[in-house]
């Protein structure tokens, strides 16, 4: 069994994925024939169905393609159902705070750490056939975090953001900071600059979205560790290449 993925971004890798929204079914399962490290289920911008999210999530681990989920604005009741169902971490958006990342990481972690239900009969338990101790011990390990940072204020905040211990990753949400930004506040290009160049962001991963092989090319070589794609952009890209 391959690693989980937050293990192969502690080791150093670099991994590329695609964001889908439900239901994509056949989407999950062609990312991963296609090789790619993992799908990223977006239930923010798409439907929260936790039955067509288990559905989901069943298919992409019959072909072992780790998945995460992002969640709405708070909703972490939506990430406990996703770890239990399977998902190997969990993408927030519009974290704006320190404390906000101090929720999120108690919203996904079982006692003493957070406040997550524990069971074990679920799928992340391998239906109640995982001893409890390991259970808790490998989601402890396995269960990645990753913090969107989606306003000119988030970005301001983001070495206490991620410096909150159980943020693994963080994300910028470029289309909500530009929509967000002031007339005087800094371009959108001078808050990521500001953001990937500031020391105390530099101890977790950096995740980007792409919209093509060049762009994804690009990030990885300035030290992204997560590349997403778009996949709906690339999708609808090439089927407008189409048109004669």
């Amino acid at each position: 069994m391959a690693a989980p993925l937050r293990a192969r971004l502690l080791a150093g890798e670099q991994v590329v994925g695609g964001l889908v929204r439900m239901p994509s079914e056949e989407l999950v399962e062609m990312l991963a024939v296609a090789g790619l490290d993992f799908v990223l289920v977006d239930c923010e911008h798409g439907p929260a169905d936790v039955g067509l999210l288990r559905r989901h999530l069943a298919l992409a681990d019959a072909h072992a393609l780790p998945v995460l989920v992002r969640i709405g604005e708070g909703e972490h009741h939506l990430a406990q159902r996703a770890l239990d169902q399977g998902a190997q971490g969990i993408v927030a958006p519009h974290v704006e705070s320190a404390a906000e990342a101090e929720a999120l990481v108690r919203a996904v972690h079982y006692p003493p750490r957070g406040v997550r239900g524990f069971a074990t009969y679920p799928r992340s338990g391998r239906f109640g056939t995982v001893d409890a101790a390991e259970h808790r011990a490998s989601a402890a390990d396995s269960t990645l975090v990753v913090a969107m940072l989606e306003s000119p204020a988030a970005m301001r905040e983001a070495a206490s953001i991620v410096a909150v211990d159980g943020i693994d990753a963080y994300l910028v949400g470029v289309a909500d900071l530009g929509a967000s930004r002031a007339p005087d506040d800094p371009t959108v290009a001078e808050l990521l600059a500001a953001v990937r160049t500031d020391p105390g962001t530099a101890a977790v991963a950096r995740a980007d979205l792409a919209n093509d092989a060049a762009a994804a090319a690009a990030s990885l070589a300035d030290g992204a560790a997560m590349v997403v794609y778009n996949v709906t952009h690339v999708v609808m890209t090439a089927l407008r290449a189409l048109r004669p």
